[in-house]
């Protein structure tokens, strides 16, 4: 039975993985006739459904292009279509992807790397709805607790109050005040005309009762309580009515808060129908979820407005140097002196306090110091003894503290922003400490711990925390909270299954991997219980270590045994053994892929001629190399790392070697290396704004005069970047281009060429090669301009040609064509023979930077930094290499990684895979587990020791592939 599907087939065809009754059978199957987005090759093939298929290929062989841009996409589309034409208009059309027709297709989620929020509101717990249930449950079941005495808080109904009255005070004459004002300055002057039209003629001022005269009013600057005084009665048989109307008016007025005051000994009760301190006679409002929210007024903490942490000016950044004077640009926001207005008030400053600009800072007097960096407005003299006469001054300065912090927190300019963030510092809030929530909020607990307690334990301790909840709960409670602690629990579960067990709920969702956040989706997912749907996965594995590998397929597992059908782009060895179907892409990447070179399960896979079968089978490997290098002796020294979950750790970076950081998921390998160790280099090399996390002394940094990190970000969201524009070749080949005979006597200079450029580029499409027409309530239509051809630029422009090539023939290129095209101009060759050798030779250079896929974007970076002149003291940054890679690609990847190493540069890769990790000359392994378990360094050394490691997880893979 044949394998091979992408060609037109005839009815008849039988498909890999599929028997004849299953063939009979349409629901078995997703069809797909005619596919060709982007490099596919007229596709046609069926994908079993209700199971779990693997594609797999090269990077950049189309992977991608069929499972997101085809079968999603089209999903998708016929998802928004199924909304009113008035619904549509505003959801935005979706382009028809190229494809004749798609059968069987299921309502699709995709579950992709590219979703993690940015929001500094966004966090764990708020993207898998864990949190949004804890807030339920605490509004509903917990207790709240006086933040002034640590005691349980009270809450009566009007019965209740008028019981314990009476049966507290029988036989005792008692007032009745109701609390109007408490601890606020003010003279209160109308307060007390209103009471009195009210025809109350008493109140209680600070603990003594006072009648109320006319124009009666209190200090304006002092903190006062005022109470009314309502009643005074004595409690016995007759004075029930009485009691309980006086109630219900005390109540009214003092907003569900009544005192009650003995008359005997002046002592005070408080009763309310709030919760209320028994003691203090705070109250706190009955809880509701949003009492728990901090991205609601009713929960947020109101001084950092719920995001847990505050930007103020840093002094240390505004004066960075005090030992040189104002007018030699000793204040870094201002500069050396200028002949501007913000100087002259310098000068009025300095007259005032008897300095001058030209004297250091450090003696400067205290007071002008102040004055210059939080303001002042002040009239005063000054005697001149030149002409004996007395002048006034009117100083009316804003200080350079309050200017930085207004800029940065109301000016619509983002350039002035980031100007004002860098002399500002990112601070823990003071108010909240942190927590996000508002005081009130983080006093209502259950089992001893309030919701801030929970939100901060990762999620292994919190699974623990509920799983003998119940014992500590009241009947009442249980009653109440059974339904929502379950459904916390199932969702706990699935975090673990997909191995976040490291995560707090409060961990915001911009610092999560790409990997970290598709698997939350993906335990979203399993918890929502879905059926019949079609799951589409980008690489699930990504970020995540061999060891917690099994729980994830394990959950992808019962997604499909659940009756889904589960779709996922991936390269993992182990996904690819558990999958029931694998489509592999190929034979090559580019215009040479978008093909399926063979479909089955992995034994039929195996007996295909694929580079992928060749892997598999280990006719092709990586080898292992023979020697470690040794290094230059050198190193960079990081000493007590404590950012996160480290542990005041000391870590050694050997120099002129390739080095791997390992550990599993949540152990700390980016705080170290990005959130660390980076920022740290990228200050002292570059002088850059970001603050490293905290750690105490590093050394050895003078060894390296530059630093780089590659991460998988897109090169350019636009259609008009590319690799020519992203690499800087295209520059080269304008200025090529405006060289040549035929620009020279036309007066064409470089710009003339490129598509962003008026002159040069096409007046109907503006360069972009495409034309948009709207469609009204249809989607819009995309076709290619009528006028240039879809070549970008104007007749003119394309007359000018090198080499019998125009600048557009050129665009169209394979970069493997470019570099023996330009073979004869070495700057132009260097830079495309880059990425020639990190095996980009098939992307065209005019390629759209949005088609690239995450491997090749990152490999388009790496070639752009090995195109330029290395020192040989470079240290190179890589997070995750391997995303998006093939076997093959990684092949090459190492290759050109290692001739990094070799030229004397030191490379950091922070990594899962084993294939990288068995190359590494140094492995720093973190661990031992992920969280607060974390953060410790487990092993420093080359592979062969680690494998000796117990502790190790790392060491216990590696050992398979090393033997």
């Amino acid at each position: 039975m044949p394998c091979l599907a992408h060609k037109k087939l005839p009815e008849k065809t039988y498909f890999c993985g599929l028997n004849s009754n299953e063939m009979a059978n349409p629901q078995n199957y997703i069809r797909i006739f005619g596919a060709r987005e982007h490099n596919l090759k007229d596709l046609h093939l069926e994908i079993p459904r209700k199971k779990l298929t693997v594609i797999t290929g090269l990077s950049g062989s189309g992977k991608s292009s069929l499972a997101f841009d085809t079968i999603y996409a089209e999903g998708q589309r016929r998802f928004i279509e199924t909304f009113s034409a008035y619904a549509r208009q505003f959801l935005g059309g979706l382009n028809r992807p190229d494809v004749d027709k798609i059968d069987g297709l299921s309502p699709v989620i995709a579950i992709e790397q590219k979703t993690t929020n940015k929001n500094p509101r966004s966090t764990v717990g708020t993207i898998t709805e864990i949190y949004d249930f804890l807030r339920l449950l605490y509004a509903k079941i917990g207790e709240a607790y006086s933040y002034n005495t640590g005691e349980k808080m009270v809450s009566y109904s009007e019965k209740e109050i008028l019981q314990l009255i009476q049966k507290q005070y029988t036989g005792k004459r008692i007032g009745i005040l109701a609390p109007v004002i408490k601890s606020r300055k003010g003279h209160y002057k109308e307060l007390f005309k209103k009471i009195a039209q009210q025809g109350y003629i008493k109140v209680r001022i600070d603990g003594e009762i006072t009648e109320i005269t006319p124009q009666m009013q209190l200090e304006r600057y002092q903190t006062h309580d005022i109470e009314i005084l309502i009643d005074r009665l004595e409690i016995n048989q007759r004075a029930g009515k009485r009691l309980q109307k006086s109630i219900e008016t005390a109540l009214y007025h003092g907003k569900d808060m009544l005192m009650i005051m003995d008359e005997e000994s002046r002592e005070i009760k408080y009763f309310s129908k709030n919760l209320m301190c028994p003691s203090t006679g705070i109250a706190y409002p009955i809880p509701e979820p949003n009492s728990f929210s901090y991205n609601s007024p009713k929960g947020a903490c109101p001084h950092c407005k719920g995001l847990g942490f505050v930007q103020e000016a840093d002094l240390n950044k505004i004066i960075p140097d005090d030992s040189i004077s104002i007018k030699k640009g000793g204040i870094a926001p201002l500069g050396a002196y200028k002949n501007s207005w913000i100087f002259k008030q310098l000068e009025i400053i300095a007259k005032r306090y008897e300095f001058s600009l030209d004297t250091p800072i450090h003696k400067i007097p205290e007071k002008a110091i102040k004055v210059i960096l939080y303001g002042a407005d002040e009239h005063f003299e000054i005697f001149s003894k030149n002409i004996g006469v007395t002048q006034t001054y009117h100083l009316q300065f804003e200080g350079i503290v309050h200017f930085i912090e207004q800029q940065f927190q109301a000016n619509d300019s983002r350039k002035i922003r980031r100007w004002a963030k860098s002399f500002m510092v990112k601070k823990t809030c003071p108010v909240c400490e942190g927590s996000r929530l508002k005081k009130e909020s983080r006093y209502f607990k259950i089992k001893g711990k309030s919701i801030v307690d929970l939100a901060h334990m990762d999620i292994r301790e919190l699974a623990d925390w509920f799983s003998d909840l119940e014992a500590h709960l009241t009947d009442k409670q249980l009653v109440i909270g059974e339904e929502i602690i379950k459904e916390i629990r199932n969702r706990i579960g699935f975090m673990l299954d997909v191995g976040l067990e490291y995560l707090s709920l409060f961990r915001p969702a911009q610092s999560l991997s790409g990997g970290e956040s598709q698997r939350i989706r993906l335990a979203s997912q399993i918890g929502a219980q879905l059926v019949n749907v079609l799951y589409v996965l980008d690489e699930p594995s990504i970020g995540l270590h061999q060891r917690d590998n099994q729980r994830l397929i394990q959950s992808l597992e019962q997604l499909r045994d659940l009756g889904n059908s589960v779709i996922v782009v991936e390269h993992d060895e182990d996904m690819m053994k558990k999958a029931d179907h694998i489509i592999d892409m190929g034979p090559f990447a580019g215009k040479h892929g978008g093909e399926i070179v063979a479909q089955g399960d992995v034994k039929t896979i195996k007996k295909a001629h694929s580079l992928t079968a060749d892997y598999l089978t280990r006719r092709k490997k990586i080898e292992i190399p023979q020697k470690r290098r040794k290094g230059s002796g050198k190193q960079i020294i990081l000493k007590g790392a404590q950012g996160n979950n480290l542990k005041n750790i000391d870590v050694k970076i050997p120099l002129n070697k390739l080095i791997c950081v390992t550990g599993v998921s949540g152990s700390g390998k980016s705080t170290l290396i990005n959130e660390t160790l980076y920022p740290i280099l990228n200050r002292e090399i570059y002088r850059a704004v970001k603050e490293p996390l905290p750690y105490h002394k590093i050394t050895g940094t003078e060894h390296i005069d530059k630093i780089i990190d590659i991460d998988q970000s897109p090169i350019g969201r636009s259609s008009r970047s590319n690799p020519a524009t992203y690499t800087g070749v295209f520059q080269e080949i304008r200025n090529l281009f405006a060289q040549t005979p035929e620009a020279q006597i036309r007066g064409y200079k470089p710009g003339r060429f490129s598509f962003n450029v008026k002159d040069g580029r096409c007046p109907v499409c503006e360069g972009a090669g495409i034309r948009t027409i709207e469609m009204k309530l249809l989607p819009d239509v995309q076709v290619t301009c009528e006028t240039c051809q879809g070549k970008r630029f104007n007749r003119e422009t394309l007359e000018v040609r090198y080499k019998g090539k125009s600048i557009a023939d050129v665009l169209e290129m394979t970069i493997n064509e470019a570099v023996m095209f330009f073979e004869a101009i070495p700057k132009i060759y260097r830079k495309l023979k880059t990425l020639q050798d990190v095996g980009l030779g098939y992307l065209t250079l005019g390629q759209p930077a949005p088609t690239l896929s995450g491997g090749e974007a990152q490999r388009v970076k790496l070639a752009t930094e090995l195109s330029k002149k290395d020192t040989g003291n470079t240290l190179y940054i890589l997070d995750e290499p391997t995303t998006g890679l093939h076997f093959e690609d990684i092949k090459i990847l190492m290759e050109v990684i290692n001739r990094l190493v070799d030229k004397g540069n030191t490379v950091l890769i922070i990594e899962h895979n084993m294939d990288v990790i068995k190359l590494a000359d140094w492995i720093i392994d973190l661990g031992p587990e992920g969280g607060k378990k974390g953060g410790e360094i487990i092993f420093e050394g080359t592979p062969e020791e680690i494998i000796r490691n117990k502790k190790s997880y790392t060491g216990k893979f590696l050992k398979k592939i090393l033997k």
